[in-house]
């Protein structure tokens, strides 16, 4: 009687675990890529191992802690390392649904990774979303580097602000010289009339051109 029972179940396994069959999963491990000259070979005792896996996360959910290693089946298992696989709930001969299962792997899929020594990207469940590690915290306080940030930037803003400065006072310094030279240089130019130069007539020390006197003048003080 043990036999056609046997084959009973095998042939209702079969049917419950096909590729793309109602709440199926596929997996598919990089071993070699992982681990390189460490990789594993997989076998019959990795599969025992990721069926455990899988139990063991299932009983974690909520009315499901009488699942067993038995309730996961594994089908269509490839050389290059991949598979599918369902778990079924024994009392019906059906499968679980994939929302329990799924939510099953997430939460336990650090435990499964390390369990095989891979990661989110080396073992793969094709539909069910990767769990990435919460984000590191910077050693570094935020509020320490935004008051760095503002530091700096009022640092190079006053600095700019007195090098302009600088230049313009440099400016303002320059601009008065080049003026009295260029005046200087107006009042020391000799004219010339009729071959004879002639001085002009110095406005600011009050002295008249001597060419332009009569002899009577130059005799008379002024």
């Amino acid at each position: 009687m043990l036999w056609p029972l046997f084959f009973l179940m095998t042939a209702i396994h079969a049917e419950l675990c096909q590729p793309d069959a109602e709440n199926a999963f596929k997996v598919r491990l990089s071993i070699r890529t992982a681990l390189g000259d460490k990789a594993y070979v997989w076998d019959t005792n990795e599969e025992y191992l990721f069926r455990a896996m899988v139990a063991f996360s299932m009983r974690k959910v909520p009315n499901r802690g009488a699942t067993e290693i038995s309730h996961v089946l594994l089908c269509n298992v490839t050389q290059r390392v991949s598979f599918w696989f369902v778990v079924t709930d024994p009392s019906k001969n059906h499968t679980l649904p994939a929302v329990e299962v799924q939510s099953a792997i997430r939460m336990n899929r650090n435990r499964i990774n390390n369990a095989f020594s891979l990661n989110d990207h080396t073992l793969e469940f094709l539909k069910i979303p990767s769990t990435f590690a919460p984000p590191m915290e910077p050693s570094v306080p935020i509020w320490i580097i935004i008051f760095g940030v503002i530091f700096c930037i009022v640092i190079v803003a006053v600095t700019l602000l007195i090098l302009s400065g600088i230049r313009q006072h440099r400016r303002n310094t320059k601009g008065p010289s080049g003026v009295d030279d260029t005046e200087d240089k107006c009042e020391n130019t000799i004219t010339v009339e009729n071959g004879i130069p002639c001085d002009p007539l110095d406005t600011k020390g009050g002295h008249i051109n001597e060419v332009f006197l009569t002899e009577e003048e130059r005799l008379t003080p002024l």
